[in-house]
């Protein structure tokens, strides 16, 4: 009679093992796939060619990335600055500082300074922007771009 109930103990305890062991290694293989497309989907990535925003005024708008690929956007907004277009569009996001927004992510790619010494410039025309996209007026005519360059 011993030996029996050792036995269900044994299997008892044995099931148990198993049932924790399954519980862990269900919950360590979610869908991080799933977590990431989430993150992209709110970071607003705009492909190639796309037409974003509404309003009376209109700009072209290109981002070069690290690997010099290129995306060429035709943003519409009523906003004046064309900082408060781009981040009202989710296309750039960063921190505010006493010196205006410092750009850390452009259509949801980011490029960090202190990490890998890259970092997102501003163009206006094609030429290194004398002012910040946050006090940049839009003007009739004139492209803007973000390019990932190296410090």
């Amino acid at each position: 009679m011993k030996t029996n109930w050792k036995k269900r103990v044994s299997s008892l305890f044995l099931c148990m093992v198993l049932i924790v062991a399954m519980a862990l290694s269900a919950v360590g293989c979610g869908d991080s796939k799933k977590d990431s497309q989430e993150t992209v989907t709110q970071q607003n990535v705009a492909t190639d060619g796309s037409v974003l925003g509404e309003g009376a005024k209109s700009f072209d708008f290109s981002v070069v990335d690290a690997d010099g690929s290129e995306t060429k956007l035709e943003i519409h907004t009523d906003k004046e600055i064309v900082g408060e277009a781009l981040k009202e569009l989710g296309l750039i996001d960063g921190d505010e500082s006493e010196y205006g927004l410092y750009v850390k992510t452009v259509n949801g790619i980011s490029a960090d300074y202190d990490a890998d010494g890259v970092y997102w410039a501003f163009y206006v025309n094609g030429e290194y922007a004398t002012s910040g996209v946050d006090s940049t007026p839009i003007a009739e005519g004139e492209s803007y771009s973000f390019k990932v360059e190296k410090g």
